[in-house]
């Protein structure tokens, strides 16, 4: 094999090569002889521009510049050109020259396949329609079959409407196939992205293109309309047969003139309702009826002096549906079969003007004229309104709930403002400091409690109590206040029928309970069986003798004293006998402090003598509710008295042991 040196490379056995690329042509021996090697690898130009269009042509040339006998004529037609006596008498016949190359955008360009259809939509929630057919035109773009679907516009659809599916390539099914014009025709049904549509006639020029490919197109469909939509378009046939009434002539004879009607309407039944006057006006001119309310001073509303405008009022409606919102429409004459007139309001008889009814009780002189004059009507007796007395409504009393005197809590019931209660003031100023004392012991289980006593005072100005408890030493009770003045009420007493504790039930004996707490009556003052005597008439027989009881062995015992009493210079045996029958009596008043007495009584002793004046001593003893009106304690005073008005206070402090 034979081999070509390449410049620069040594003509030595490996350094030379053979060019794969040279080769002899098809039925020609192959050369032993060196050719030109192959610089040139570029594929041949096959598309060409002429007049402005573009058109493709068959390579002659190869890669590498090689002629291709390819596209070249083979032996058969060249044997056959050979054969052909005129073609080599007359050489070689002109070929006709081949037709230009159009493309597809541009033999199809603006060229559209139009298709007129409609889509049934289902309408779930609407009780007039049940479905709604919707016209649409399917357009099919030949220059790179590609689809869109639009539908008119319909005015006052409330539909969004315009273009449905935007142009592009729409696919056939789930395997990749896109529609062609050869699937459309009509009287077909196409489905596109889940929605069919029923394509029922097409224009004059996609007819034409299709049957010049050769398909046969169906008939053509009539196209449905929405049922709706033309029951919307369906106008409504009425015949009205003008009416001979001259309203010209109405209202030049009845101008101004106005029937005036007195009327009430009763709206007790509501809450804070009332029979609320009004005024009727029924114009003759034009057969309208006007209300007007009537005000009164201070009655508490808005000055709007019309009630209902002035305009004609239906009396009875054609068909007149629930649903329909009268307050609301205008009311035509086509919706009202008869409307009020003047013969429609009598005096005496109720009338419902717009659902309120007015009772119609008087009228004036002009109107009872015109219905004597017009209809013959002569009875007008006007109607008495008798107002209905109101509703007596029980008073309800909520339960007392213990704060505060009871009737000053009840005045809240009464007034948004309370009032204090009234007092007695003459009752107060004839018992101003005349207050009953009254010893009163514990009831309670405690046997603690049982040794307690306390001083119950009762105010005879106002009726009110307080309890007080004397402070006794190494007890273990902290005495004082132990209820401040204020009214008792008894046990079982209601809101209603408040009973309180009075000097009447205050007896020897009797128990009182006092807010959960009895107390037992011990013992009393001797003013409380003096003011009883003195005022018997108001109180029971009993209460006076159980009091007089209490005392009578105290009388006998002072009285027996009475009579003992020895004259001044009495031993000092007599003066210890004084002061231990002094002592017995003190023990009925236990309040008493006699340490209290005694710091007092040395207080007033400046100068240490052991004697005091006796009117500083008596000042000192009352001060402290030391009984000096007793006997036997004035008789003590008078044992323990010296010359010059002076009083032993050491003496008299026996009777106090500390």
């Amino acid at each position: 094999m034979s081999s070509e040196p390449r410049p620069g490379l040594p003509f030595l056995p490996g350094c030379s090569f053979r060019d794969p690329m040279v080769s002899a042509a098809p039925g020609q021996p192959s050369s032993r002889e060196p050719s030109a090697s192959k610089t040139s690898f570029h594929r041949s130009q096959t598309l060409g521009y002429k007049n402005g269009f573009a058109f493709s042509r068959l390579p002659t040339v190869g890669i590498g510049g090689e002629r291709l006998y390819v596209n070249q004529p083979s032996q058969a037609e060249l044997d056959e050109l050979s054969n052909t006596g005129p073609t080599l008498t007359y050489g070689q016949a002109k070929k006709a020259p081949p037709s230009g190359f159009i493309p597809a955008h541009v033999a199809f360009d603006k060229k559209v396949l139009k298709f007129d259809a409609y889509f049934q939509e289902d309408v779930p929630l609407s009780t007039e329609e049940h479905y709604r057919i919707r016209q649409v035109g399917i357009y099919y773009y030949l220059e790179d079959d590609t689809i869109s679907v639009t539908e008119p516009v319909v005015k006052n659809s409330g539909i969004r409407q315009g273009k449905l599916i935007r142009r592009h390539r729409v696919p056939k099914n789930d395997h990749g196939d896109h529609y062609h014009w050869k699937d459309l025709n009509r009287g077909i049904n196409i489905t596109m992205y889940g929605r069919t549509y029923r394509i029922v006639d097409c224009d004059p020029f996609t007819q034409v293109f299709l049957e010049s490919r050769g398909i046969e197109l169906n008939p053509p469909e009539k196209m449905v309309f929405d049922p709706y939509i033309e029951l919307r378009q369906m106008p409504m046939r009425m015949y009205i047969t003008p009416s001979d009434f001259d309203q010209l002539k109405q209202f030049l004879t009845y101008d101004k003139q106005v029937l005036r009607f007195y009327a009430m309407w009763d709206d007790t039944n509501s809450m804070f309702g009332e029979n609320r006057p009004y005024i009727i006006h029924y114009y003759l001119a034009d057969d309208t009826v006007e209300v007007r309310e009537v005000h009164k001073p201070n009655d508490g509303r808005d000055p709007f002096p019309v009630f209902i405008k002035r305009q004609r009022l239906p009396k009875t409606f054609v068909d007149k549906k629930k649903t329909f919102p009268s307050c609301v429409l205008e009311i035509s004459d086509q919706e009202v079969l008869e409307w009020y007139t003047a013969k429609d309001f009598a005096v005496g008889k109720p009338t419902t003007l717009l659902g309120r009814t007015f009772f119609i009780y008087d009228c004036d002189e002009f109107t009872r004229n015109f219905y004597r004059d017009k209809f013959g009507i002569t009875d007008f007796q006007p109607v008495e309104i008798k107002k209905k007395p109101p509703e007596e409504i029980p008073q309800v009393i909520p339960p007392y709930n213990g704060y505060g005197f009871l009737e000053d809590s009840l005045q809240n019931c009464y007034s948004l403002f309370p009032k204090r209660p009234r007092k007695d003031v003459i009752k107060m100023l004839e018992n101003d400091h005349k207050v009953l004392r009254y010893q009163v012991a514990l009831e309670s289980p405690n046997p603690v409690d049982t040794k307690r006593r306390f001083i119950l005072s009762y105010f005879l100005s106002n009726d009110m109590i307080s309890i007080y408890e004397p402070p006794v030493r190494n007890s273990g009770i902290i005495g004082g206040k132990y209820l401040g003045k204020t009214r008792v009420a008894k046990p079982g007493s209601t809101t209603e029928n408040a009973e309180y504790y009075g000097p009447s039930d205050l007896t020897i004996g009797s128990t009182i309970e006092v807010f959960g707490h009895r107390f037992i009556i011990t013992d009393a003052d001797e003013y409380v069986l003096n003011y009883m005597e003195s005022n018997a008439e108001s109180f029971p027989a009993t209460t006076l003798q159980s009091m007089r009881d209490h005392f009578h062995p105290r009388q006998v015992v002072e009285e027996t004293a009475k009579s003992d009493v020895p004259a001044p210079g009495t031993s000092k045996q007599e003066l210890d006998e004084l002061i231990a029958r002094v002592q017995e009596e003190l023990k009925l008043h236990n309040y008493l402090n006699y340490s209290n007495i005694r710091e007092a009584l040395l207080r007033s002793d400046k100068d240490e003598s052991g004697f005091l004046n006796r009117a500083k001593f008596l000042s000192v003893c009352d001060s402290l509710n030391v009984p000096t009106s007793a006997v036997l304690v004035n008789k003590l005073i008078d044992l323990c008295s010296c010359g010059d008005d002076k009083i032993n206070y050491r003496d008299f402090l026996r009777a106090f042991p500390s």
